[in-house]
């Protein structure tokens, strides 16, 4: 076991900035790409509507479905918009706006559940992803966030398999001023999260974050090893993990329901880390996720610096798509 802390500045990690935006306008900043996408083709429907018919309905169906909000999410709305048109008339289009914003809200309200918080420290986090994804960054974002809710955090590498995944948590870690705890390259993950959580322990730290491994050098199974990860985390703090959060890259977009749907049957997910939104049109994917896989998004990575994860809201995120 290893230690490693620290607040030296590093280079490779960007400084914070001294003046923030709010949260709202940082979230509305985030999907800009999708709202241009989105919001000009619900303008052109608006400006052309003056009661929402079926043909207004396709129109609709298009524009949300080149958001990458896939056709099961598409279908469901549709067919609650249209039950809605059978039954009163929608009037005009801003009145179809503010029906469509009230689905996309419940859908993605619809899998939010209360964070489970142990009786005792440590909370134990675990960030699950295919390499790529951002994982490894989103930990250390994460463990900074932690730190501005008043919560002492440790950091965990075990990572072991992937070329330098060690060395670039280190680098957020001393960014972000946390400890951490380390093996060496290819070292067992289960070890590693074995002395985490006794370090973690003994320190009374609030929350352990744990950076898992994206795939393996090694015969054995990337969900057999976070299997044993798992029972290795419950046998020492009950109920751990307490979240297990899979980091997914938004750009990707539909592509990547699959893979999540292979990490929420094998490493019991319970959330999502949605990594660059900034730099994707297919914003739509974060209600996809919530209506295809029932998980809630917990998290979204709007950009490079330390501060760039935000607490994912459902009334913000609509409200900056359809503001």
């Amino acid at each position: 076991m290893k230690l490693f802390g620290g607040k030296k500045d590093l280079e490779g990690i960007p400084s914070t900035d001294a003046a923030k935006p709010g949260f709202f306008d940082r979230m509305k900043q985030a999907v800009s790409r999708t709202r241009e996408s989105l919001s000009s083709k619900i303008e052109g429907i608006v400006a052309l509507t003056r009661t929402v018919d079926e043909s207004t309905l396709e129109n609709l169906e298009a524009a949300l479905l080149t958001s990458d909000l896939g056709v099961q999410t598409t279908t469901r709305i549709l067919d609650a918009l249209r039950d809605r048109a059978r039954r009163q008339a929608i009037e005009g289009g801003d009145e179809l706006r503010d029906l469509l914003k009230e689905q996309l809200k419940a859908i993605l309200e619809a899998p939010q559940q209360p964070v489970i918080e142990p009786e005792s420290p440590p909370k134990v986090t675990f960030l699950v992803g295919v390499n790529g994804t951002g994982k490894t960054t989103s930990a250390g974002k994460l463990a900074s966030w932690s730190q501005a809710q008043g919560r002492s955090v440790l950091l965990c590498a075990a990572d072991t398999f992937r070329a330098a995944a060690i060395e670039q948590l280190e680098v957020w870690a001393a960014r972000s001023g946390v400890d951490m705890i380390k093996t060496r390259h290819g070292g067992d993950p289960a070890a590693v999260l074995y002395d985490a959580i006794a370090a973690a322990k003994a320190r009374n730290i609030a929350e352990l974050i744990v950076d898992t491994a994206g795939r393996l050098h090694t015969k054995t199974g990337l969900m057999d090893e976070l299997e044993k990860m798992r029972r290795t985390a419950a046998r020492l703090v009950p109920g751990a993990p307490h979240e297990v959060l899979l980091v997914m890259d938004a750009t990707t977009g539909q592509n990547g329901l699959q893979q999540a749907r292979l990490f929420t049957q094998a490493a019991g997910v319970t959330g999502i880390v949605l990594t660059k939104l900034d730099g994707t049109a297919k914003g739509g994917i974060a209600v996809a996720i919530a209506q295809e896989l029932n998980l809630p998004v917990r998290f979204v990575g709007v950009g490079e610096k330390m501060t760039d994860l935000l607490e994912f809201s459902p009334t913000d995120f609509v409200d900056s798509l359809l503001e």
